[in-house]
């Protein structure tokens, strides 16, 4: 995939952004009627012939996103339902729901599953989603000109848990190494190689544990000290540490806390249980897999 550069305003917002403060071991819930601790953010309804470039008029004049905070057609909404509510993301618009506050070293917990409509450019390809960490910067900066400079935890059907680059991200992960056009596939018995634009940028996750279609998948993500796990149904599927992202001169800068992006990407899904809490130490059950 391509990528693009952190801009200065970007490092601005990172620096200007602050971790959560709350007790170790407390869960604290992040879905709530109103998504009041959330906001929003959405490009475009790309097109099947969409090439990383800014979207253009009949006259060829370039197409501004929509912009922060402007979801006059409901892409993010929260159905009421017995069990507590549940964010839908519709997909229609690439886009984003990310949270207010920055963190770091925490545990989240959630749980998800695919609704029934798809948009172009993907009606013809598997669901897709993604859960975006370590988000800073300004949305907009990646090929799809809809997120944040993160890492990605991906939610798609048949690969949950996978791995992308955003942007100018960088991270290593436990995985067999690629030959040829193949990707590199987690496992936590590997070493850890580095993934990046312009080298391994996607790896696999280590086997499918995705829940059968209707029925929800439940996904965590770890986080503490630049280290992080991906896991779904209770099962480790990638091992990574060391997250950071690349500057212009090739420098490359710890990436360690930042916001949470729900990726809307094409098709519809829903969420629920959105749940995290602070972390002072890597869980124990976890420690040996670095």
């Amino acid at each position: 995939m391509k990528y693009f550069i952190l801009s200065l305003t970007g490092l601005l917002g990172f620096v200007l952004s602050f971790s959560f403060r709350s007790k170790a071991d407390e869960w604290v819930s992040l879905l709530d009627t109103n998504l009041t601790q959330w906001e929003t953010y959405l490009s475009y309804a790309h097109k099947p012939d969409y090439n990383g470039k800014i979207p253009t008029d009949a006259s060829g004049k370039p197409i501004p996103p929509i912009g922060y905070n402007k979801d006059d057609t409901h892409v993010f909404s929260v159905l009421n339902e017995p069990g507590g509510p549940v964010l839908r993301i519709s997909g229609e618009t690439y886009g984003c729901l990310f949270t207010r506050k920055a963190y770091e070293n925490y545990h989240l917990v959630l749980e998800m599953k695919w609704g029934e409509k798809k948009y172009d450019p993907r009606k013809n390809k598997l669901r897709d989603s993604g859960i975006l960490y370590h988000s800073i910067g300004e949305a907009g900066v990646e090929y799809f000109r809809s997120w944040m400079l993160s890492q990605e935890f991906q939610v798609m059907e048949g690969h949950m848990g996978d791995f992308w680059c955003q942007a100018n991200s960088v991270i290593d992960i436990r995985s067999f190494p690629s030959e040829g056009i193949m990707n590199r596939v987690a496992d936590e018995k590997q070493p850890f190689a580095p993934f990046k634009g312009g080298g391994d940028y996607y790896c696999l996750r280590s086997a499918n544990y995705e829940s059968p279609a209707g029925e929800w998948t439940r996904l965590e993500l770890i986080c503490f000290e630049g280290k992080s796990l991906h896991l779904v149904n209770g099962h480790v599927v990638m091992v990574l540490k060391d997250s950071r992202y690349s500057k212009p001169d090739g420098q490359e800068v710890p990436m360690r806390q930042g916001k949470i992006q729900l990726q809307s990407e094409a098709a519809e899904v829903f969420y629920r249980d959105i749940r995290i809490k602070p972390l002072t130490a890597l869980p124990r059950a976890y420690a040996d897999l670095f």
